[in-house]
């Protein structure tokens, strides 16, 4: 829930160093409050503990598979969405319905997905 005069908070959840820094930077600059994790268990203590409005989620982080972390994010009802190589096909049957952004992707790509993640709640698809 984004509260007014509070900027929403977006976890990135990214384990490659380059990539997550653009996108902590990215996101920063679009107004938005950033949580940056690289691994499975950061990311779990957070998704239970801070006020996320959504999350942009690798699906491979150290070696973990971040589903657990879509789950806790998914039970809070936080919209989420995956940006990683691995496309829908990489994902259990419980997240065939998230949004997935496709590995390379533009910095405006990832800006439109996650206005389009907040707007619609992670039902929207690309």
């Amino acid at each position: 829930m984004i509260v007014l005069g509070k900027l929403p908070c977006v976890l990135i959840a990214e384990d490659e160093m380059i990539v997550a820094m653009m996108l902590e930077d990215l996101m920063e600059r679009a107004g938005y409050h950033v949580l940056l994790v690289a691994r499975l268990a950061r990311g779990l203590e957070l998704a239970v503990s801070e006020p996320i409005d959504a999350a942009i989620l690798d699906i491979n982080l150290a070696g973990q598979m971040s589903f657990p972390l879509a789950d806790a994010l998914q039970q809070r009802r936080i919209p989420f969405m995956f940006a990683s190589g691995y496309g829908r096909e990489g994902l259990p049957e419980r997240h065939r319905d998230a949004m997935v952004l496709q590995k390379p992707y533009g910095m405006s790509e990832i800006k439109a997905a996650l206005h389009a993640l907040l707007a619609n709640g992670g039902q929207a698809s690309l």
